[in-house]
């Protein structure tokens, strides 16, 4: 009986494999003496100047179980909207992120993942000829937590990043230093029926017993932190949109004069993870919505930080002040989709 309500509450059915146009390969680096590695996903007929999307998984998994976590998704968009992904892997599962609180090696040995991070994105610039003014990083959990990280301390490489189900430490438990006055842009998508990673702020444990972390600040103030940083005054914009099964999803939008933007998207109803129509979450993680779809979002408010290259006024418009609205808009791509192969 035991076992098997275990196995209700853990178990995740794994998501189709995709069709994919692309490749996947592996590579490895060297940092601070350190062999790390990674795998990264380039479509078929992927041009020149295209931009890189670095994808960061969650504690105690590696970029292979990101992709599964995500249903393939960001794979899906790269093929359609014309990009690279790369799915770097944690030292022993981990990232080294701001918090102070955390019994593993990353933590523990101060592994310098942003040099990493920033090497794997050197790399590809040079193997693959990614637009290095058009780099960005999404992470779920410890690789949301990552991304803060690489928004504070390197915003010259990263134009913005996406935190999923991650929260900023408190200033007790904050080992981060800025690299400069402002930020990448942030993106911050939140489940308010987290079990983990507390929407409205407090200790980081799963159901108040295991993976302890620190206290974090609520969503709201981890986006208002870095409105701050990048010296957003006044009252941030709002929007809602109701989506299926009385999910309920709220943007909150800091903007000002400069190119930086945060945002905090805020599922209501959502758990640990991220939101997705092709895979759901283990139950242990709360409420597994399939909308919105968390990777077109995110990607819609990557692509929105780009210079403008093309007239797509209906698109450009609503994605200001409504991604949702816009995250499956744009026209796919004609690109023949054919299976090549899967992990290598």
């Amino acid at each position: 009986m035991g076992g098997a309500l275990f196995g209700y509450f853990v178990y995740s059915p794994v998501p189709e494999v995709p069709r994919l146009s692309g490749t996947l390969t592996k590579g490895t680096i060297a940092v601070g003496g350190l062999k790390r590695t990674y795998l990264t996903y380039v479509p078929r007929g992927l041009a020149k100047g295209a931009p890189l999307v670095v994808v960061m998984h969650g504690s105690d998994e590696n970029g292979a179980r990101i992709r599964i976590e995500t249903g393939y998704g960001f794979e899906r968009l790269a093929d359609e909207r014309g990009f690279a992904v790369v799915y770097p892997d944690g030292y022993e599962g981990y990232w080294n992120a701001c918090n102070i609180v955390g019994d593993y090696s990353a933590n523990k040995l101060n592994i310098d993942d942003v040099g990493f991070l920033t090497g794997v994105v050197d790399t590809l610039i040079t193997e693959i000829g990614v637009d290095r003014d058009h780099v960005f990083a999404t992470g779920v959990s410890r690789g949301g937590h990552m991304a803060f990280r690489l928004a504070l301390e390197a915003p010259a490489r990263f134009r913005a990043v996406a935190a999923v189900a991650a929260n900023v430490p408190t200033p007790e438990n904050f080992k981060c230093r800025r690299a400069g006055p402002g930020t990448s842009s942030v993106m911050i998508m939140n489940g308010t029926m987290d079990p983990l990673n507390p929407f409205d702020g407090g200790e980081v444990k799963l159901f108040g017993l295991f993976i302890g972390r620190g206290k974090v600040r609520s969503s709201r103030e981890s986006g208002q932190y870095f409105a701050d940083l990048n010296h957003m005054a006044g009252t941030p914009a709002t929007n809602q949109t109701q989506m299926a099964d009385g999910v309920q999803v709220e943007q909150v939008l800091w903007r000002n004069d400069s190119k930086v933007e945060v945002e905090l998207v805020a599922i209501h109803g959502g758990g640990h993870g991220i939101p997705q129509p092709y895979r759901r979450h283990p139950r242990l993680l709360g409420p597994s919505p399939k909308e919105p779809n968390g990777p077109a979002v995110i990607w819609a408010f990557f692509e929105r930080q780009r210079p403008k290259v093309r007239a797509l006024p209906d698109c450009d418009a609503c994605s200001a002040t409504s991604p949702l609205a816009c995250a499956g808009s744009r026209p796919q791509s004609r690109r023949t989709v054919a299976a090549r192969g899967d992990l290598v």
